[in-house]
């Protein structure tokens, strides 16, 4: 005995079923628009919100540790511990090739560039100036993806 399929739960015919606008779909992620952000880091919660999304975010960050001491770059990875002092994020400053490491309880503030630079850089949107391109005719076309700066 199996269990019954999609179709037949929701009463759908063969060919309902295989109709992709009649599809269960699931939703997206609503992304949230972080350059430019400066977020709060009164609580440890806050802290480990803000370090999430930057982990997320595809720019640059601004760290500035509680020695007054500030670095830019690219959050590459993050530890989340038991607290802030075993936790920790990576990062690749801007101006080195070196990799830091920076405890969460050493963060005092913490700033989203104001650019992502692969905004706008979608599969979709790569495709949809593929076909513009291709419809007026236009040379050079390519498969290859375009640079991010």
């Amino acid at each position: 005995m199996s269990a019954p399929t999609h179709a037949e739960r929701t009463g759908a015919t063969r060919n309902e079923a295989l109709d992709p606008e009649k599809l269960e779909v699931a939703p997206g992620r609503e992304r949230e628009t972080l350059e430019g952000c400066v977020p709060n880091l009164a609580t440890d919660e806050e802290v480990r919100s803000a370090l999430e999304k930057a982990f997320d975010f595809r720019g640059d960050v601004s760290v500035t540790r509680k020695d007054g001491s500030k670095v830019e770059g690219y959050l590459f990875d993050r530890v989340s511990g038991r607290d802030l002092a075993s936790s920790f994020v990576r990062l690749l400053p801007k101006d080195s090739n070196e990799q830091l490491k920076i405890a969460y309880a050493d963060i005092a503030a913490l700033a989203f560039s104001s650019r992502d630079p692969a905004a706008g850089k979608s599969w979709e949107a790569w495709l949809r100036k593929y076909w513009e391109k291709k419809s007026t005719g236009e040379g050079n076309l390519s498969l290859e993806p375009e640079a991010l700066d």
